[in-house]
């Protein structure tokens, strides 16, 4: 308890400390303050110029240093206060004697200048120069064009982000800091551009001081305390002198400082390594030395410098030769080469779909090529989470040692769906149907790995004649990303995860919180609505629509938390859903049902003991099935597809079983079809299927 209370009193400290800063500077500029204050304020002013120019130098890249606007504009306000209080006690205190205005102020204008007043101008202005020129004008329009190309590119840079994103490359956390780096870097440019005109103005400000101070302190030493133009000059231009290079030092440190901040490259070194190694290069300074050397026999010239000069080139640079020659440590070989360390990233793969290639598909995904096959997965992605309605977790591209050179397979936690053998530099042209018998096309004969179509690899230069020929041509990126696609089209729910789930209540949280607090966390767990989820998409329903479906099981909670009753339920209130994905509600649905006396033996026979379900016997569930898929193909690829309506009780089971056969067929049970829905019977299953299971429930008997 007195921990968390001295924290909290630490923080509160904190917080008041900048406001408590600011006044402070208000009552300097205001309030007369002695002289050993005044003393104390320009030595901290110092050091704190120092401290600012070390943390610029040692920031690995310029946001490292975000706040130095800010610090900047502190540090000005700090040194025009202490030039308003100085200038006050000067002009009131300046008569007394140089110790008079504090003895910093008097030991700039003595010992600093030896006590000469114009040489302590031609210093100063030598120093505003410097300043202003130089430093502060150099750093002003490196921030201004840094500020112009940083904010041309951040549309570009967010797009980037977003591709990396959509690829898998980043995870959402990970892009939420990139957008935060980048637009800090964005707002960091822009202040740096306001923020070095500080240092401009403050350069102005100081020239002004210095003259006020001179033509007052010259008129009030004569005029009000009697002193004579030389002695009037004497003491007050020498203080002024001193007071304006109090503040030109730590103004001309805060100018190199925006410098550097605003002049860095990224780098993982700080200023001083990064200039380090960069001159240790021993080929930068043999010419350094052979050049001293070649000035240095001049005769007119120095030899005793140049030629020591030349020396110490030469021992540098065969010492930073040595030094390269030398083989670099290796701290981490004991690590690795330990045979009884063992990481989890050795063992342990967490990414649910991994995609696996040969080593002569690599340059598919290599970025110095373009990534072809990265922009494909990357829509395939895109697309199935749009069809599925949740973010569908990052695929992972690896390549694969024990492969074939072309051959690639699909994963899914471990487990592979898929796989084929492509040719990356060529293309593949498909039959769907359309394709001329009489092509005269040239290449290896194949299949289509997605639908198993008649297919040929062929060179890229024949694609308009096999496109002529009836061919749908595709490239190899193409052909993987269709096939995955295929593949997880049909697996929603294998992809459907707690992570998953849990972001899709709390985006339903921020407009409907009422209603996700009606059924979770209490009485659904997590893990409870991740498998209601799952039922659905297994059936082939999305849950793009959060909303009607989080109301649904809201309602069905109330009467029942059994899962098979929650999820029919769900699909009872879901029915024109269910319905709407196969007709509109204008149009009559087609309809086949099952034999009445078929449906009460199989809902009166055996049932599984895990699930409940009733078991259907093998020979009539193959009857069942293979009817309904010759009804399907028997009305053809462009009808609409029939519904098969049976009783709630045996929906699943008929369901898992017509599936395998037939899943363009819908299965649904007659308490999910709309009232208002019309509908044609086009078939009844039963009366030779009816039969056959009589006889063999008479045999069994």
């Amino acid at each position: 308890m007195t921990a968390s209370a001295s924290s909290r009193r630490a923080a509160d400290l904190s917080a008041m400390a900048l406001p408590g800063g600011i006044i402070a500077l208000m009552l300097l500029m205001i309030v007369p303050v002695p002289a050993i204050l005044l003393d104390v304020s320009f030595v901290l002013n110092i050091a704190l110029s120092v401290a600012i120019l070390m943390a610029a130098m040692n920031a690995q890249k310029p946001l490292d240093f975000s706040s130095f606007p800010s610090v900047l504009l502190f540090a000005t306000l700090l040194r025009l206060a202490l030039n308003v209080a100085s200038t006050r006690v000067v002009l009131v205190h300046g008569h007394e004697g140089g110790a008079a205005a504090g003895h910093v102020i008097e030991a700039f204008g003595a010992f600093l200048i030896g006590g000469n007043f114009a040489v302590g101008i031609f210093v100063f202005l030598i120093l505003m120069i410097i300043n202003m020129v130089v430093v502060t004008k150099g750093a002003g329009r490196v921030s201004e064009v840094s500020a112009r190309f940083t904010l041309d590119a951040l549309p570009g840079k967010q797009m980037a982000i977003d591709a990396d994103l959509a690829a898998g490359i980043l995870t959402a956390d990970e892009a939420k800091a990139r957008r935060r780096e980048v637009a800090t870097e964005a707002d960091f440019y822009g202040s740096m551009d306001g923020a070095s005109k500080f240092v401009k103005g403050d350069a102005v400000a100081a020239l002004l001081i210095l003259a006020v101070n001179i033509i007052a302190g010259l008129c009030l030493g004569m005029i009000t305390h009697g002193l004579s133009a030389g002695e009037a000059a004497e003491t007050y231009i020498q203080l002024a002198i001193g007071d304006a290079l109090v503040a030109q030092v730590p103004s001309l440190l805060l100018s190199i400082a925006a410098a550097v901040i605003v002049t860095r490259v990224s780098d993982s070194r700080d200023l001083a390594g990064q200039i380090g190694g960069q001159f240790a290069d021993p080929r930068s300074w043999l010419p350094v030395g052979v050049v001293l050397a070649a000035v240095g026999m001049i005769p007119a010239m120095p030899q005793s410098i140049f030629l020591p000069a030349a020396g110490g080139a030469f021992w540098l640079a065969h010492a930073l030769k040595k030094r390269a020659a030398r083989p670099e440590p290796l701290p981490e070989v004991a690590a690795l080469a330990d045979p009884h360390r063992i990481e989890l990233a050795d063992v342990s793969d967490l990414t649910l779909v991994s995609l696996e290639f040969g080593y002569g598909l690599v340059p598919l995904v290599d970025e110095k090529k373009g990534s072809p096959l990265i922009a494909r997965i990357t829509g395939v992605r895109k697309q199935l989470s749009r069809n599925f309605g949740f973010v569908v977790p990052q695929f992972r591209l690896r390549d694969a040692l024990d492969m074939a050179p072309y051959d690639y397979r699909i994963m899914l936690g471990g487990v592979m769906l898929g796989g084929a053998t492509i040719q990356p530099d060529r293309l593949l042209a498909i039959d769907t149907g359309e394709a001329s018998a009489v092509h005269h096309l040239k290449g290896e004969e194949t299949r289509d790995p997605s639908f198993n179509c008649p297919a040929i690899w062929i060179d890229r230069g024949n694609r308009d004649h096999a496109t002529a020929a009836g061919f749908l041509v595709v490239d190899p990126g193409t052909v993987v990303a269709t096939h995955l696609n295929q593949l997880l089209a049909e697996r929603a729910h294998d992809l459907l995860g707690p992570d998953e789930v849990r972001a899709l209540i709390e985006a339903t949280r921020q407009h409907s919180a009422s209603l996700v607090e009606t059924f979770h966390p209490q009485p659904l767990s997590l893990a409870a609505v991740t498998r209601v989820l799952r039922s659905l998409l297994e059936d082939g329903i999305p849950i793009s629509h959060p909303v009607p479906i989080f109301a649904s099981l809201s309602r069905a909670v109330q009467a029942t938390q059994d899962h098979d009753a929650l999820v029919d339920r769900v699909r009872g209130d879901l029915g024109s859903t269910i319905v709407g994905r196969i007709c509109s509600p204008s149009r009559a649905l087609p309809v086949i049902t099952l034999d009445g006396g078929l449906e009460s033996a199989i809902l009166q026979g055996l049932r599984d003991p895990v699930t409940g379900w009733p078991v259907i016997e093998p020979d009539l569930a193959a009857t069942i099935a293979r009817q309904v898929k010759q009804i399907t193909d028997e009305r053809g690829p462009s009808a609409t597809a029939p519904a098969l309506v049976v009783q709630p009780q045996s929906r699943r089971a008929i369901a898992s079983l017509v599936r395998q056969r037939t899943p363009e067929c819908v299965v649904i049970s007659i308490c999910e079809l709309p009232a208002s829905q019309p509908i044609e019977v086009i078939e009844v299953i039963g009366a030779s299927a009816t039969n056959a299971l009589d006889a063999q429930m008479e045999m069994a008997a």
